[in-house]
């Protein structure tokens, strides 16, 4: 397994559309585990394939306390959303900003594993919430566009300012 280079925003790559995985090998396993490894490395709950610069439809997750629930969903599609919750959302690929957002509460998801076996899965609270982020992700879509211009504009400018801090150390 390795850790993958997460990317960080401003990146244009963050802003690709994911294309639909349609072959599932060994690689894809293997791609999933570094997803995974790179994940807990960071401390993350959920990485998706494009914010490691591969435009698949590839999100993992894992919201457990012991990082012991690992789930990963290809080709993700939402069928239903139920409710809102606003939630405080931070991500990988915005290092140290966090901002809240009002995302569905539940969400009826279909997906393939691993193996390219499809299932269905109803979750709710956090982990709908990772899972809708993730997918945002996989259209090119990241959690700040969910925010005022003027919200956006100053979580933006912290997130300069503390990369500025840690450059000059």
């Amino acid at each position: 397994m390795s850790i993958l280079t997460i990317l960080e925003f401003p990146d244009p790559r963050l802003r690709t559309k994911a294309e639909p995985v349609t072959v599932f090998d060994a690689s894809l396993k293997q791609f999933v585990d570094d997803m995974f490894e790179t994940m807990y490395e960071a401390n993350g709950v959920g990485l998706a394939a494009t914010q490691v610069n591969v435009h698949q439809r590839v999100l993992v997750a894992d919201m457990s306390e012991g990082r012991n629930e690992p789930l990963a969903l290809i080709n993700a599609e939402i069928l239903e959303k139920d409710g809102s919750q606003v939630y405080q959302e931070g991500c990988l690929s915005f290092p140290g900003i966090y901002a809240d957002v009002t995302r569905a509460l539940k969400v009826k998801v279909r997906a393939q594993d691993v193996d390219g076996k499809t299932f269905e899965l109803e979750v709710e609270g956090p982990l709908a919430v990772c899972i809708q982020h993730e997918m945002d992700h996989l259209a090119g879509k990241v959690f700040v566009d969910y925010l005022s211009p003027l919200k956006r504009s100053i979580l933006l400018k912290r997130m300069e300012k503390q990369r500025k801090q840690a450059a000059n150390g």
